[in-house]
C-alpha cells in the first residue's frame, strides 16, 4: 500500500477515534499491524504523537469560544466570571501532573508498547469497554469539578497514555463516577489533554526527536489533515453522545475489537 494512502487511512482513525472513546492510540497501533507498517517503536510514537497533535488542533476548532472566553476571563479579573475561570484553568494545571510525571520519567519504556503489542492493546479496549459500561449506569449526581476529583481525572489521563486505553473514555467515565455533570465532564476532558499534547510536541522540536524519527514530511502532512478534519467531525458528534448518555454503543464496540484482534493475533500472527 502506498505510504500516502496509508498516512490518509491513519489520520481518518485518528480523528474518528480521538474523541470517540474507543482510544484513538490503539486504534493506531491496531491499523498499523493490519497494514503491515513496518517503522521502528520511536517512529510509531513519533506518528502517534503528530496525529495527536492534529486532533488537538481540532479541539481548540471546537472549543474555540469557551477557549477563548476563559482565556479573557482569566486576563480580566473585574469579569464576572474571572474566578471561575482561573478556578478552572487551575483544574486543569493539576489533572496535567500524573501525565507529565508519566512521559517525563517512563517516555522510554511507553516508547516500547507503541510497537505491534497487539494483544496487550487488545486487552485494554476490552478494559475500556468495561469502564464505558459502568459509567454509562451511573446516576450522576451533578457534582461540580474540584482539586479532588480533577487529580483523579488526571490519573486516570496518565494511565490512558498506553494505546488501548481510551483517555476521553477513561477521563469521562471517572468524571461520572465521581459524580460530575455530563456535560461538564465531557468538556473538562477534552480541554485538559490540549497542553499535555502541545507540551509533548514542543518538548520533541527542541530536543530534535520530532524530526529525526518522523517519516517523512508528506506523510506526517497527509495525516495532519485527515485527522484534523475527521477530528472536527468526531469532537461535535461525542459532545452530544456524552450527553445523551450512549457510551454503551461504544463499549460493545471495544468487546468485539479487542476480543477480534486477540483471536486474529493468536490464530494468524
Amino acid at each position: 500500500m502506498g505510504e500516502w494512502i496509508e498516512a490518509f487511512i491513519l489520520g481518518v482513525v485518528q480523528g474518528l477515534t480521538e474523541f470517540l472513546p474507543v482510544s484513538s492510540s490503539g486504534h493506531l497501533e491496531l491499523m498499523k499491524y493490519l497494514l503491515n507498517d513496518d517503522s521502528l517503536a520511536e517512529q510509531s510514537m513519533m506518528t502517534t504523537v503528530f496525529l495527536h497533535f492534529a486532533t488537538a488542533l481540532s479541539t481548540i476548532v471546537v472549543f474555540r469560544k469557551d477557549i477563548t472566553q476563559l482565556l479573557v476571563d482569566i486576563l480580566n479579573r473585574k469579569m464576572p466570571g474571572s474566578n471561575e475561570a482561573r478556578k478552572f484553568a487551575g483544574f486543569i494545571i493539576l489533572s496535567m501532573i500524573p501525565a507529565v510525571f508519566v512521559g517525563l520519567f517512563f517516555d522510554e519504556i511507553l516508547e516500547t508498547l507503541f510497537h505491534r503489542k497487539i494483544v496487550l492493546v487488545s486487552a485494554l479496549l476490552i478494559l475500556t469497554g468495561i469502564l464505558l459500561l459502568v459509567s454509562e449506569r451511573i446516576k450522576v449526581k451533578q457534582n461540580n469539578l474540584n482539586l479532588t476529583s480533577s487529580f483523579i481525572i488526571g490519573l486516570s489521563q496518565a494511565c490512558a497514555i498506553l494505546p488501548g486505553l481510551s483517555r476521553s473514555g477513561s477521563t469521562i467515565a471517572t468524571a461520572l463516577l465521581l459524580g460530575v455533570d455530563r456535560s461538564q465532564a465531557a468538556r473538562f476532558s477534552f480541554l485538559m489533554v490540549i497542553p499535555l499534547i502541545l507540551g509533548k510536541m514542543c518538548k520533541d522540536l527542541l530536543s530534535g526527536d520530532l524530526l529525526s524519527n518522523a517519516p517523512s514530511i508528506g506523510y506526517l502532512a497527509i495525516g495532519f489533515f485527515a485527522a484534523f478534519i475527521t477530528g472536527i467531525i468526531a469532537c461535535t458528534a461525542m459532545i452530544n453522545l456524552v450527553k445523551a448518555a450512549k457510551l454503551s454503543w461504544f463499549a460493545y464496540y471495544c468487546f468485539i475489537v479487542g476480543a477480534g484482534m486477540i483471536i486474529y493475533k493468536l490464530t494468524v500472527g
